[in-house]
């Protein structure tokens, strides 16, 4: 699975990182910024945090993140 940040849709409400800090985190500004590795706003997921993933994703009021098959 892939997960996708848009950033620019990001404004800071802070629900992702606080839902799973494994996987989210906030920059300076407090916008979301992923941890895994990888270039750009797109990550591949490992299976077992497939369902933190999925929870942050859908506790984001601007839904700046998605889940990919």
């Amino acid at each position: 699975m892939i997960l996708r940040l848009d950033a620019e849709a990001c404004t800071g409400h802070g629900r992702c990182y606080a839902l799973a800090p494994a996987l989210f985190d906030a920059d300076d500004d407090g916008h979301c910024i992923l941890l895994l590795e990888g270039d750009g706003p797109k990550r591949d997921l490992p299976q077992p945090l497939e369902r933190l993933a999925r929870k942050g994703a859908a506790n984001c009021p601007e839904g700046a993140l998605s889940i990919e098959p």
